[in-house]
């Protein structure tokens, strides 16, 4: 059981430059997924029929990620601490769900292999799938062993996440600039409000799962979207300022296990100025994220649709390299792959951080006697778990149907919690912390929204796979 919450005072905000961070990890993270795979493969094969749905899909994300920053920034805690505080069944059963979905992350690894693989063609006379997870396991050892010999976990993770976010954005900027995608662009624009009359292909309702994953993915779908929590932690936001920070082998200091601190006030101006923050950095990631894969969307219908250029199975990234070669020639080609590799491969980095802290968490919530071992210790355990199964999942299938199947699994979880959000933040905390600084009506209705509209989803993708399967 989780002790009862602290009482203190909420800080004062201390400046943006102390506090920006969450939402540029989130920003890069969702680079591996929606933005690099799955939009450029529907746009590829369906032209722009489909590209209505993007805008309304990264900003649905918008409400999850406030309601899960308000808890973290309102009491110190994790968003699973909360859950398990709601509902101990609930939370368990999301517990258990959220470790069968991050299974097969090791498929990031390797979709960054593939870029690797094209751009080095070693080890020599290996073939294609080879080579891909030689650079699979080799990006796997090299970002497992930063993590554990860092001295602070977070401040790696977000360096290296600026680093991706940028050149990666900037990198794109350019490559739209390119003459033969510029004449594209009214049309593109266009079809983001007005879809086409009609697709260019019959629809293969083999693409159902395809088109979900791109929807729900569309920045930092199913339950990437709780990592929020952690990276707000981290920081020091509100609540979790005094909470500590997961150090590495490197560091000193060991963080012990903490439940939460709830504000009985706070400094005058204090909590519109955390609101403030929290819209902000959740905006960071989310709007970075749609004018990411807006670009590579506007690419992929200017580059690979008039070629029937489809990124799939151990080719994921290695079909958009024409992005940047259509640019710079063969440089592009070369800085394209390397970029892939980066933010195709810090997405296993990030993941496994994230999940190993998840992990932690839940057991010492769950269970007193597990808080004689310090967190680190129970970290790395979980790290190490992680590394070992992911090696050997990572060998099961390309990356393609392993983050399909990994996205599913996750999209079950996002119509559950989006519910379990609201009455977390708006039924519960209300018991434990004065009105004034809980989240308003207005995020209660984006949430509900939100629910709605993954549950419609949810109910459309079943119609769809059903009618598919009956042919």
């Amino acid at each position: 059981m989780l002790p009862p919450y602290g009482k203190g005072t909420l800080p004062a905000f201390p400046g943006w430059a102390s506090v920006l961070g969450p939402g540029v990890i989130w920003m890069a993270l969702a680079q591996g997924s929606g933005e690099l795979i799955w939009w450029p493969y529907i746009v590829a094969k369906y032209g722009l029929g489909f590209l209505w749905l993007l805008i309304p899909a990264c900003l649905l994300q918008f409400p999850l990620n406030y309601a899960i920053g308000s808890y973290t920034l309102l009491t110190g805690e994790t968003i699973f601490q909360g859950f398990l505080r709601v509902s101990r069944p609930i939370g368990i059963a999301l517990w258990v769900l959220m470790a069968m979905s991050f299974f097969w992350f090791g498929a990031f690894a390797s979709a960054g292999g593939t870029a690797l693989a094209a751009l080095t063609e070693f080890p020599a006379g290996w073939d294609e799938r080879s080579q891909t997870l030689f650079w699979a396991y080799g990006s796997m050892a090299v970002f497992f062993c930063a993590l554990v010999t860092s001295r602070v976990v977070y401040t790696v993770i977000e360096r290296v996440m600026w680093v991706v976010a940028v050149v990666t954005f900037l990198g794109l900027v350019v490559a739209c600039g390119h003459p033969t995608v510029l004449p594209q662009l009214p049309e593109f624009v266009r079809a983001l409000v007005v879809p086409p009359a009609q697709l260019p292909r019959p629809w293969d309702s083999a693409d159902a799962t395809k088109l979900l994953t791109a929807v729900t993915f569309a920045g930092l779908g199913g339950f990437w979207t709780l990592f929020y929590s952690y990276w707000l932690r981290e920081k020091g936001v509100g609540m979790a300022r005094t909470m500590g920070r997961l150090e590495g082998l490197a560091g000193r200091r060991e963080v012990a296990f903490h439940a939460g601190i709830v504000p009985s006030d706070a400094p005058r101006g204090a909590m519109a100025r955390w609101r403030r923050f929290l819209a902000l950095d959740s905006g960071i990631g989310i709007i970075g994220n749609l004018l990411t894969t807006l670009m590579t969307c506007l690419l992929a219908y200017a580059v690979l649709f008039p070629q029937g250029l489809l990124p799939e199975d151990w080719q994921l990234a290695v079909v958009q390299a024409r992005f940047f070669e259509l640019s710079w020639g063969f440089f592009g080609r070369i800085l394209f792959l390397l970029v892939a590799a980066a933010f195709l491969s810090d997405t296993w980095m990030a993941t496994a951080d994230a999940v190993a802290r998840i992990h932690t968490d839940c057991v010492l919530s769950l269970f007193p006697a597990a808080r004689r071992w310090p967190v680190r210790r129970w970290y790395l355990a979980f790290l190490v778990a992680l590394t070992a199964i992911t090696a050997v999942t990572v060998q099961l299938a390309s990356p393609g149907p392993l983050i399909l199947l990994s996205a599913l699994l996750g999209f079950v979880g996002t119509v559950t919690f989006a519910g379990l959000l609201y009455w977390l933040n708006h039924r519960y905390l209300p018991r434990v912390v004065p009105r004034a600084l809980c989240p308003k009506r207005a995020a209660a209705l984006g949430l509900a929204v939100a629910g709605v509209a993954y549950g419609l989803l949810a109910i459309t993708y079943l119609v769809v796979r059903a009618g598919g399967s009956s042919h």
